[in-house]
């Protein structure tokens, strides 16, 4: 095997150097270990050749001589020696090696396309990462990002004034986005610099219910409120505790009136679900206006499309009724909890509230003890009855000998 410093020189007369035969390899005088191997084809590889901690021979390969310059290739052998002479393993630690792409360019070129086709709500990521992640980390190396970078920046969001549950999904994006990266071999494992960072208290981030009397004062409002279409899609969220793009995205075709179900075609677990429709249910949407040509439910006269958004609206119509802290998506929490205090079972709830899974309904179990009580009861009333149902079995009485 020659041994010689590689150079441009020695690339440049490789067609000449070509065995028929066998490959030849070329070995560096410059960096101990590195090679070029020319195989008979005329194709040639840059390989790092080196012992490991058990003193076998092994082979890492570099790249091939079209893909990357000598120089570069020159690079990347000196690090791997480097790291062999600090007891290190360039063939267990390959992705240092890579050209690691910057946060902007994983987001661009794989993040993006790849929630694209697996997450509905990808446009939602999307705006989270244009408008948080990318001005902090875009032009960040993706191995570049430390567990101090993700702290101060978790950190400066609760002092832009962001509530604790925004800066904790920011966090999480931020998290799962590293996570690719590593599933996909870009990052080695265990490196997701957000591993540590704990999550910020957040008092506000539990469900909140609304009770009979809230409730009273919210209709009394949404009877009068000049915005009827948003009454009456507020009115059905809580009708049907469905989820409020399901009722914003709800198609004329996907209600079956005669058997009073409203069909989401795609739920949130990817598959379709049906929503039984209450009487008032169907008394409302029996009562609302169709066109034709429009296959909404619910639309914006002006675009002929879904409402994007009836936040403002309702950010209006919660504080006439004095309901501030209360989230569209706690009417879904509040029907699931009027239907737990009134004794209805949790397999009900499930299946009315569409969860796959049913620890997912668990969280409500504690608002009815009431009924967690009577269910603990039945064994002691059962065996009240059966006793007093038994003829009298007192023993008589034993005389002193």
């Amino acid at each position: 095997m020659p041994t010689t410093m590689l150079s441009n020189e020695l690339v440049r007369s490789l067609p000449g150097l070509v065995n028929p035969r066998r490959p030849v390899c070329f070995f560096d005088t410059e960096t101990k270990g590195f090679m070029l191997e020319v195989r008979p084809s005329g194709g040639a590889t840059y390989y790092f050749r080196y012992r490991d901690a058990a003193s076998r021979i092994r082979l890492n390969r570099i790249g091939r001589l079209e893909d990357l310059t000598l120089a570069d290739a020159r690079s990347q052998a000196h690090k791997m020696r480097k790291m062999v002479d600090e007891g290190g393993d360039p063939k267990l630690e390959s992705h240092r090696f890579k050209d690691i792409p910057s946060f902007a360019e994983f987001i661009r070129d794989r993040f993006i396309p790849h929630i694209k086709i697996r997450k509905r709500s990808w446009r939602t990521d999307e705006v989270v990462i244009r408008l948080h992640l990318m001005p902090r980390f875009g032009a960040l190396r993706l191995n570049r990002v430390t567990r101090a970078d993700v702290v101060s920046f978790h950190h400066d969001l609760s002092l832009k004034g962001y509530a604790a549950g925004t800066c904790n999904r920011i966090l999480v994006q931020l998290k799962f986005i590293f996570n690719c990266a590593i599933r996909w071999d870009i990052l080695p494992p265990l490196s997701n610099p957000c591993v540590g960072v704990e999550l910020l208290e957040d008092p506000g981030g539990g469900e909140r219910y609304l009770n009979e009397e809230e409730v009273g004062r919210l209709f009394v409002e949404l009877d009068r409120n000049r915005n009827l279409q948003v009454a009456q899609i507020i009115r059905l969220l809580l009708y049907t505790g469905a989820r409020k793009r399901e009722i914003l995205d709800a198609r004329w075709e996907h209600i079956d009136l005669r058997r009073r179900l409203l069909t989401i075609p795609i739920s949130k677990s990817g598959k379709p679900r049906h929503i039984p429709l209450s009487d008032a249910s169907v008394a409302l949407l029996e009562s609302l206006p169709r066109d034709e040509s429009v296959p909404w439910v619910f639309f914006n006269p002006k675009t002929r499309k879904p409402p994007v958004s009836i936040f403002y609206a309702w950010d209006s119509i919660r504080a006439k009724v004095g309901l501030q802290d209360v989230r569209l998506h706690d009417l879904r929490h509040s029907f699931a909890s009027f239907l737990v205090n009134s004794g209805r079972s949790l397999y009900e709830v499930q299946r009315l509230l569409g969860h796959y899974d049913p620890k997912v309904t668990m969280r409500y179990a504690h608002l009815s003890p009431e009924a967690l009580i009577d269910a603990a009861n039945v064994v002691s009333h059962l065996v009240t009855r059966t006793k007093s149902a038994l003829p009298d079995q007192t023993l008589p009485c034993q005389t002193a000998s």
